[in-house]
């Protein structure tokens, strides 16, 4: 698709510019505002998981896991009460489970006033991306009212498979790769606790320009909202929730998946996503999509 000037004029620009505190890596460990960083949503979020802390099907031989934590304010040390934690992963065979009623090895649960949560679940496996393995790992998606919607994973010291894993070795998420110890009752437990970030506050008439189908070269892309997330899909399938970033432009976690639109003075919204195609820090390895709207939602 032809390029087109970006329109600057601030009446036809969608958002405003947000403001979020500064995180350095200094090579060794975050300096700076604390909060729990993101990672990739990937293609396997299934929104609706039931409200269940037992993640553990009938019939599963996976190793019993329990993991949890507390959910603090941007403070870190203020507990967040009533926040609604999604939790998934693969079962002990490599799999997802991406089309039944049982939502396998998916459930959510809310934090009571202690900000405290936990699932009991069982210790995931790695399993083959293509030519390459994800690390075991676990997905979260941690929502609040007054807080930026947090997607993250977590991984597990001592998996050989992170080192080859894009997104696990990544310095964003050195604090997120945890130690599998035992409780009184020889039971595999993590605790993970997360800080969440600042309120992402985006104008709505904003979100209703952008969100709707748009018409790439040979796929359709959808966003949709939720929340302060600009949820993306390729031809029907999740693929990233999306962080706003300012001047237009959404930003998956890592910053592996982004996102640009153009308002054009016609009314025409145009968009340019930038996806990584494979688990690989080689850059020729981007694809990149354009697009145009073709159905909006609501009026």
């Amino acid at each position: 698709m032809k390029r087109r000037t970006f329109v600057k004029n601030s009446t036809l620009t969608a958002f405003g510019i947000a403001t979020f505190g500064a995180i350095n890596w200094n090579g060794k460990s975050f300096e700076g505002d604390n909060e729990t960083t993101s990672d990739i949503l990937g293609p396997f979020y299934r929104p609706g998981s039931p409200m269940r802390s037992n993640l553990i099907p009938a019939g599963s031989t996976g190793d019993v896991m329990h993991l949890s934590g507390t959910i603090f304010k941007k403070d870190g040390k203020t507990p967040l009460s009533n926040i609604l934690i999604e939790s998934w992963q693969c079962d002990e065979h490599e799999h997802y489970d991406n089309a039944s009623d049982d939502y396998l090895f998916r459930g959510a649960v809310k934090t009571g006033r202690d900000g405290k949560y936990a699932f009991k679940t069982i210790v995931p496996v790695a399993y083959k991306d293509g030519d390459a393995w994800r690390p075991a790992h676990i997905h979260m998606r941690i929502s609040s009212s007054d807080h930026q919607d947090l997607i993250t994973q977590i991984y597990f010291k001592g998996d050989p498979h992170i080192e080859e894993d894009a997104a696990a070795k990544s310095p964003q998420s050195v604090n997120r790769i945890l130690e599998v110890k035992k409780n009184s009752s020889n039971e595999n437990f993590v605790k993970f606790n997360v800080v969440m970030g600042k309120t992402f506050k985006l104008n709505d008439a904003g979100y209703k320009k952008i969100t709707g189908l748009y018409k790439l070269k040979n796929e359709m892309a959808e966003f949709t909202r939720e929340d302060d997330l600009l949820f993306f899909k390729l031809n029907g399938q999740f693929m990233e929730g999306l962080m706003y970033k300012g001047n237009n432009s959404f930003e998956g976690g890592i910053g592996f998946n982004k996102v640009k639109f153009e308002i054009m003075t016609n009314g025409d919204v145009l968009t340019k996503i930038t996806m990584w195609d494979r688990w690989t820090e080689d850059q020729k390895y981007l694809k990149v999509y354009e697009g145009i709207k073709t159905f909006a939602y609501g009026k």
